[in-house]
């Protein structure tokens, strides 16, 4: 049986913060002898997860065949190879060729408690719960008798600061670009001095695309986020250009992102000067765009740029973005698309800013994608923030065993020393291998370093996969972490002396 959850956390904080320290037990992965992975004693959390096992090249011939017959049907050459999700369990993702690897990060962070969570199947498997995901419901015009309960104790339940109301959605995307129409709503709702009731010309020039219906406002967004794929959100992201080429996006300003020196601790003033150049960039922008007869409505960001390359900015930046909304009298909006859900250590990652925005956005480890809003950015009329389904029912049912395990397990001090142990390690490779690695950085397991050019970071995440480790990329040439909330500090060490084999090798090289 396994042990306590308290037992375990004082077995993983016996480890200490070193991951050269952890005693190891070699797994054969029919590899050549230098490429032997480590694996450990199996953590009581997952007593039974498996572990790594590399059989064949990643990807595999399974893969391989099957991603060209996919492609014969989609452009899909995105996919790096096939899993096999009914063999996959805990912090470990199987592939259809035989192969097992670590997952370090979780379907781009999604993945709130690892694969095939025992409470989710249970919840899954439960007669009642089969009915509700049989019958789809309309959810904004029939709900079932019991949704009101399931949506308490699920989203709301885990709301961040300030926030008293819920919109479930299907996805990050939809969730922001709902969130950006509620910033415009509070907005144009302040502009008629509460005027609830349209008047003919409102009515009449908004199906022509034109004011006074259709007002000319803007989103502030900053430089490097990214906030989704569709056209409104095109227009607040600046990150990768392939995902917004040929595409007719608005003009929406763009402030500038902290852009840090590190190490962080050796240059304070250096950071507290930067942070005070994009906060006055964030003033002359909103001021410029309501000269420019398209004020600014909102302002959104990430409490970290994942996409754009796990970029972050000081507690004091977010304030001063947050006092500068309160200034202007307009709405701040956290994308916390893929920093909710705990991963932070933090349930929504802008707790640790010590504010409270009025919209927060969220999907991924949330499994449901959603918004979080306070009253003023209620919308006055009812079908303005609406669409089918509002969200999924099947969604919430898990999302319940999520919230459960989170606090029966108390899932987010592990994911603080989880986040210790990786950025202890992250600390230690930047410090052996100078030249390759640099600016390690994180809250909780949401980490990242960079590597000297991204050809060198795609050898890096490739050459750790056919040893059993799946690491992300972002930004320019930046590595990311993305584990679950069960990952632990003898599955960080893992990871870490992977990756330390892989850069000793390359040095070696050179």
């Amino acid at each position: 049986m396994a042990k306590s959850f308290c037992e375990s956390i004082k077995l993983l904080r016996s480890t200490g913060p070193s991951y050269s320290k952890i005693r190891s037990r070699g797994v054969s992965t029919n590899t050549p002898k230098k490429q032997v992975v480590q694996a450990i004693l199996q953590d009581p959390i997952h007593h039974d997860e498996p572990s790594i096992t590399i059989r064949t090249p990643v990807p595999g011939p399974r893969s391989v065949q099957l991603k060209k017959d996919l492609n014969s049907m989609q452009e899909m050459s995105t996919v790096t190879f096939f899993a096999d999700y009914e063999k996959s369990y805990g912090n470990y993702l199987c592939d259809v060729d035989g192969n097992t690897f670590l997952d370090c990060f979780m379907q781009i962070a999604s993945i709130p408690l690892g694969y095939n969570h025992p409470a989710i199947l249970e919840a899954l498997r439960d007669e009642r719960n089969i009915k509700t995901m049989a019958n789809r419901p309309a959810l904004g015009w029939f709900p079932s008798e019991d949704w009101v309960h399931r949506v308490k104790h699920s989203m709301m339940a885990v709301a961040p600061p300030g926030m008293t109301q819920v919109f479930p959605m299907m996805c990050g995307t939809c969730s922001n670009e709902n969130g950006i129409k509620m910033m415009f709503m509070r907005y144009m709702n302040n502009q008629r001095g509460g005027r609830v009731d349209f008047n003919a010309e409102e009515l009449n020039s908004v199906l022509k695309h034109e004011a006074p219906g259709s007002p000319k406002l803007s989103i502030l967004s900053f430089k490097g986020g990214f906030h989704g794929r569709s056209i409104g959100l095109l227009s607040c992201s600046h990150s990768r250009p392939i995902q917004g080429v040929d595409i007719p996006t608005m003009q929406w300003p763009k402030a500038d992102f902290p852009k840090y020196k590190y190490p962080l601790n050796e240059n304070v003033r250096e950071n507290e000067v930067e942070d005070a150049r994009c906060l006055a960039r964030v003033e002359e922008l909103i001021e410029q765009a309501t000269k420019d007869g398209q004020p600014v409505a909102g302002v959104i960001s990430e409490p970290i740029q994942a996409e754009g390359g796990d970029n972050h900015a000081s507690d004091s930046f977010f304030q001063g973005v947050a006092a500068i909304c309160k200034k202007n009298d307009i709405s701040l909006m956290m994308d916390e698309v893929q920093t909710g859900g705990g991963a932070s250590g933090k349930m929504w990652c802008h707790e640790h800013f010590g504010i409270e925005a009025d919209v927060v956005s969220f999907s991924k480890k949330m499994l449901s994608g959603g918004i979080y809003h306070n009253l003023e950015h209620r919308p006055p009329h009812p079908g303005r923030i609406l669409n089918t389904w509002v969200g999924d029912p099947h969604k919430i049912i898990m999302l319940e065993q999520v919230v459960k395990t989170i606090k029966e397990q108390s899932l987010l001090n592990l994911v603080t020393e989880s986040g210790k142990t990786i950025m202890a390690g992250l600390d230690d490779l930047q410090g052996r291998y100078p030249e390759i690695l640099s600016k390690a950085r994180g809250r909780g397991t949401i980490c990242a370093v960079d590597v000297k050019n991204v050809e060198t970071r795609d050898k890096i995440l490739t050459t750790l996969r056919q040893q059993g480790v799946h690491l992300g990329g972002c930004g320019e040439s930046a590595i990311r972490i993305r584990p679950c909330l069960t990952f632990t500090p003898r599955h960080a060490n893992i990871m870490l002396d992977n990756l330390n084999d892989v850069l000793l090798d390359m040095s070696n090289r050179t």
